[in-house]
Order: structure tokens, then sequence, then C-alpha cells
């Protein structure tokens, strides 16, 4: 048997402060946590010491909200290549979004996601499939046979479901099942044609806006509908005001809704769009400070449960385009960490220990995942950070074969340095994948 010890590792423990412990893997999973290191096995033929000299140590990062383009979008992603991003990010399990083409809405392709993932080896995929039949939200796909493909969920994200009996009976077919709905929020009568939100730039530029309530409106109606079905309704990348105040008075009274948020949507409001670059176009897009400030009072009192990147890679042909001609997306595996440690913690605002737990246990507490926690008897899906190494974002030097951020150029710390996914080390710093 094949063991390895992680020796001088920083970790958080329950009060959410940081020991120093040493890590023994073996057979894929965490066989213990010590303190006391004469507790340890020798280094051996089947034992591979590894120092992490003071480092941190965290269960791996789990994104359910992420774009790996695979099939259709070649171009712009593989799964290999997305996986490989996700493991220089520290991420560990990932969940991808069905807007691929042909979409995600059939069994064979659920399969074909989960084969793909499986031959690039690196991280665990979950896929999630399509609400309705190649998302133009007029005839809901085949729930049943979806999850017994793997799927792990149902969203049609890239648009939103915009026929309110057609989302309830959605909702009703996935409560049957025991599966969760995840919601774009989009209302189309109100953004046509816009490419950033309804605010300076916008007049600025001459651009039209995407309004709040555009995305409010439809967080509204599927509470609502939430409350009548009783399924499981999870919110992607949460970016106005409104939307957080309907979800926390939503939770208030119980009904079943979760919900995530963006690091750009935590660090970057309209006021910081530099110019027409389409490297700053998302959607939702970035927000007035007023809708940042309720976005990260709502990820610290838990009315968003997660963190997730919305990694949405796309060429750099199709970002010239413009701001109003590129399509909306950025990258976001290998920066999130970094931006959100350097942004937030490493400046007092929050405690290192949150911004783990919105990373791995409140993402795996949500989806139901057996992952996310440090504990002896779970998978040993592991994530090494330096939190005192500084560098520059560097697109050129991105495992994404996407290079759509925002964030060039800027100065980070908090790095991960090596990923494990299932006790074996899939990517490091010093040697590569």
């Amino acid at each position: 048997m094949q063991m390895q010890v992680i020796k001088n590792a920083k970790v958080i423990n329950e009060q959410g402060q940081l020991e120093d412990k040493h890590i023994v893997i073996a057979d894929g999973l965490i066989q213990s946590v010590a303190s006391d290191i004469a507790a340890l096995p020798e280094p051996g033929d089947h034992v591979q010491i590894i120092d992490a000299e003071g480092k941190l140590v965290t269960p791996g990062f789990i994104d359910m909200h992420v774009h790996l383009r695979e099939p259709g979008y070649e171009h712009k992603e593989t799964i290999e290549s997305g996986s490989r991003s996700a493991v220089k990010g520290g991420f560990t399990t990932i969940a991808c979004m069905p807007n691929t083409r042909p979409v995600t809405d059939s069994p064979e392709t659920v399969r074909l996601v989960l084969d793909k993932a499986s031959e690039a080896n690196l991280v665990k995929v979950l896929p999630y499939a399509a609400i309705t039949k190649n998302e133009l939200g007029r005839e809901l796909t085949d729930f049943e046979a979806l999850k017994a493909a793997g799927a792990i969920g149902f969203t049609d994200d890239g648009v939103g479901v915009q026929n309110a009996q057609m989302m309830k009976d959605a909702m009703n077919k996935a409560k049957a099942l025991g599966m969760p709905v995840i919601a774009h929020c989009e209302d189309d009568s109100l953004v046509k044609g816009a490419c950033v939100t309804e605010g300076k730039f916008a007049q600025q530029h001459g651009l039209k806006g995407i309004p709040n309530e555009s995305e409010a409106i439809h967080v509204g109606r599927d509470i609502l509908l939430t409350e009548a079905t009783g399924v499981h309704y999870h919110v992607c990348h949460v970016s106005t005001e409104q939307s957080v105040r309907l979800i926390r008075q939503a939770k208030a009274i119980g009904i079943s809704v979760t919900a995530e948020v963006c690091p750009h949507h935590l660090v970057l409001s309209e006021e910081d769009i530099p110019s027409l670059d389409a490297n700053w176009k998302m959607n939702p897009p970035l927000r007035t400070p007023r809708d940042v400030e309720a976005c990260i009072e709502g990820l610290l009192d838990g009315t968003l449960d997660m963190i997730v990147t919305d990694h949405a890679p796309h060429s750099a042909e199709e970002k010239a385009k413009g701001m109003e001609l590129a399509p909306f997306g950025i990258v976001g595996f290998e920066t999130a960490f970094p931006l959100l440690y350097t942004k937030f913690v490493a400046t007092g605002k929050w405690d290192l220990a949150l911004l783990v737990k919105r990373m791995t246990s409140d993402p795996a507490r949500v989806f139901g995942l057996a992952t996310g926690v440090l504990e002896a008897g779970k998978a040993a899906d592991l994530t090494m950070i330096d939190l005192e190494a500084e560098k520059e974002v560097n697109p050129e030097e991105f495992a994404t074969k996407g290079r759509n951020t925002p964030f060039t150029g800027w100065k980070l710390k908090g790095w991960p340095v090596m990923t494990w996914v299932d006790g074996e080390v899939k990517w490091s710093e010093q040697n590569g994948f």
C-alpha cells in the first residue's frame, strides 16, 4: 500500500484557527490528521513524505458552476484543458453546465462528458443536464433518464427559463426525483441587445443596460414556485442587491433556496471597467458598488451559500469583437482563491476559515457531496496553498485555453501549489501535471 505523509502543514481547525498538523493518506483516503509526528510512518519504499513547510492545506475546492465547452466548442476549452485549469487553481470537484453543442440534454451527452472527464483523470467532473430540450424553453427533457446517466441537477444555464409553468413543471419533476433545479435568472424581455449593467458606464458609452430587475424578477418568481413545489432551488451567480434580499427573506421563512456568487461580483463593480474591452463583459454584468456590498454581506451572513467561478473561456478572436458583440464570460479557476484571499483575507476583512468554508464544505453540504472536509475516512481531495507567495496574474501562464480575464497584471497572494484528488497528486507548482 502506497502511503503519503504531508508533514508540517497548517490546517484550519473547528474553531477556525490555524494548527500545525501532519496528514496521512492511503488508498485514496485521509487516514489521519495528527499533531504528533512521532506517530507517523517512517519513510520507505511505500511511504512518500511531502514537507508542506508550514503552507496551508485545505480540502480541495469545489466549484459548482463551470463551463468546459466540450462537446461543440473545443476551440474555447476541452474537458481536459478545463480540468487542468481547475486542478491548477486548487479545485478537485467541478460541476459543468449543459450549454454545449449539442446541449447536454440527452443521456448520451451526459455519458460523453463523464467519459471525457474519466479520460482526463484530473478532477471530479459532475455534469448538469438541461431543463429544456436544446435549452429552448419549449419542452422538458427526460429528467429520469438524465439522472440515471449521471446528471446531478437540472439547469438551462446561459438562458433563463422564461415560462413560469415550464419552470413549475420542471420543479415538480425534479422534486419527485430528489434532484435540484439550478437557475440562471434573467428575464429576456428586459435584456435584449444589452451588454453591461444599466448604470453610469452604459450611459457614458451609449450602451443599452441590463437592469437589476431582469435577474431579481426570476429570483422572486422561482422562490414562489419553490415554495409551491418544495424542490431544492439553487440560484446561479447572484449579482444584485434585490436578489440577495429576496433570497434572505425566503430562507428566513424556510423555503428551500440556496445561492452562489462569483469572485468578480465581489471584487469588481461597473465603476472599475476601464474601457470597452470585452474581457470585462460577463453575464450577469458587473453591477454597482451597492450591489457588490450586498453580495459581500450576503456571503458573510450565509444568504449566499458558496463561491463559484462561472469559469467561461472564449477565444481571443471572439473577445476581440468588442463590448457589444463579444460573448459574455471570463475565466476563473486559476485566480479565484488568490483574488479573494488578497482582497478580503489579507486585508483583515474576512476570516480565512470563512473563505475556505464557502469554497469547500458549504458547496458539499448544499449538493450532498461526500467531499469538502479534511478528516480521517474522507476522500483525500486536498489543496496546498502558499499564502505568502505573491505574483502577477499572467494569462499566458494559464492552463485553460481561455485568456479572457479582467485581472491581468494584478498582484495577488495565496496561490495553490499542489492539488490531490483521491490521494493522487494531480498538479504541483514544482512538477506540473
